[in-house]
């Protein structure tokens, strides 16, 4: 069976870097086993994929994209602290989508973040997640992905 890093491997993908934080907090915070990530947003080299009201100025597809993104940004925060990806349990993903009047699909953007999750970490990464409309995020970002998960023997 391959690893959680050959999966990403096999996906094209590999852990970024962990993005800055934009304020007073830091990306993941382990206590005990468990590991809380702050909300990460989809940049790429400090860079937000897109910006905007989904249902507005970025369609579905491409906040689907960004919700991914902001998964693979997590993940690469939990290993910042956990140093391990084979043994995290992901438990609890909440997503906030920056939300144009009368959008109602977050739950299809945020599958973004949630079926990468699968792919890599497979039965590991299935989860419980909300799915949140919100007026506005930081940087003007239409996703935001923070993830609850813990370390497993």
């Amino acid at each position: 069976m391959s690893s959680a890093k050959g999966r990403l491997a096999e996906l094209g993908l590999a852990l970024p870097p962990v993005p800055q934080p934009l304020a007073a907090y830091v990306p993941a915070v382990m206590v005990d086993d468990w590991i809380y990530t702050a909300g990460q947003l989809p940049l790429v080299d400090g860079e937000l994929l897109a910006a905007g009201l989904v249902g507005e100025a970025v369609d579905v597809a491409t906040a689907t994209q960004c919700a991914r993104q902001c998964a693979l940004n997590g993940l690469a925060a939990i290993v910042s602290v956990a140093d391990v990806l084979d043994r995290v349990r992901i438990v609890k993903v909440t997503g906030y989508v920056a939300s144009a009047p009368g959008f109602d699909q977050q739950p299809t953007v945020l599958n973004g973040a949630s079926e990468l999750l699968g792919t890599v970490l497979m039965a590991d990464g299935v989860h419980a997640r909300s799915a949140v409309g919100v007026a506005a995020l930081p940087l003007g970002a239409p996703v935001e992905v923070e993830i609850v998960a813990r370390l497993v023997v």
